[in-house]
């Protein structure tokens, strides 16, 4: 049987990618974006099997109405795919508050307003797939990205809980975090960077001249993604979490090894929080 899909941010970059596949794949696609005269091509190939809705992820009333019109459209919903996101590399300190909280807003509460629509559908129906698209940001801390990996980070803990809850249900729930790819996203989180400020070269230079350096190189192919995507669609198991990349695989396992060197190094001050617990022994400095 096709699978009946709902995509945000379907209408560029990995969304786009997505959308393809599943409908080269046989599925039927409510497929979402705040401009949706960019699926005209796409309609006119796919007819009936594509239908389009214009969506703002942080409207929760929208979202519920997206879900609603996918139900109405296809009779069922079996994956949502919450792809919608951007960020903006920046240190934090030059970040306008309202541009902190829209990042926030689209990254965290989009994926938020999609998912709290699509449980109920899913549980009546006796299952579904639930696809987070994060980063292996949200496993790791980049200077510059203090907005967006804030987001990508919640995103993570909010889908492991909720994966949880809802597994008794059918329910899949799986964040992906991939490295990067050739997308837009790139070109578009440097557009706060032009000119780094003089006192976060120490901290910022090197990452700057990387990000620099490597968009539009990424290793990560949106079309693999895509089709990786799709086929996890139909899989009975899928993980919390799935690394996408061989970038983000060596970024997450860094940052581990790290992470861990860091506890073991602080165990003992960390057990003398305990009732009855012998002095910290402190790390040497």
């Amino acid at each position: 049987m096709s699978k009946v899909w709902l995509i945000t941010g379907a209408s560029r970059g990995l969304g786009r990618s997505i959308l393809e596949a599943a409908l080269q794949d046989g599925g039927k696609v409510l497929a979402t974006a705040r401009d949706t005269a960019r699926f005209t091509d796409l309609q006119a190939r796919h007819g009936e099997r594509l239908t389009t809705f214009e969506l703002d992820v942080t409207n929760e009333r929208q979202a519920q109405e997206s879900v609603a019109e996918a139900v109405r459209r296809f009779g069922r919903l079996d994956v949502l795919v919450n792809n919608a996101g951007y960020g903006h590399i920046q240190p934090f300190e030059h970040v306008p508050a309202e541009d902190f909280r829209a990042q926030v807003e689209t990254n965290l509460f989009g994926v938020v307003n999609l998912t709290r629509a699509a449980i109920p559908v899913m549980r009546a129906q006796g299952g579904g797939h639930i696809f987070q698209v994060s980063s292996v940001g949200g496993r790791i801390s980049t200077p510059g990205l203090s907005a967006y990996q804030a987001a990508k980070w919640a995103v993570g803990g909010f889908s492991d809980v909720v994966g949880k809850e809802v597994a008794p249900f059918g329910i899949r729930v799986c964040t992906l975090e991939p490295g990067g790819m050739r997308t837009e996203w790139g070109h578009e989180a440097r557009t706060t960077l032009e000119q780094l400020p003089e006192d976060y070269h120490v901290s910022m230079a090197s990452f700057k001249a990387l990000i620099d350096a490597y968009v539009g190189h990424e290793v990560g192919d949106p079309e693999r993604v895509a089709r990786l995507i799709v086929a996890l669609a139909s899989r009975a198991a899928v993980p919390a979490r799935l690394l996408l990349g061989s970038d983000a695989w060596q970024y997450a396992e860094a940052d581990e090894e790290a992470r861990r060197e860091t506890m073991q190094r602080w165990k003992p001050v960390t057990v003398s929080a305990d009732f009855d617990a012998a002095s910290p022994e402190w790390p040497s400095e």
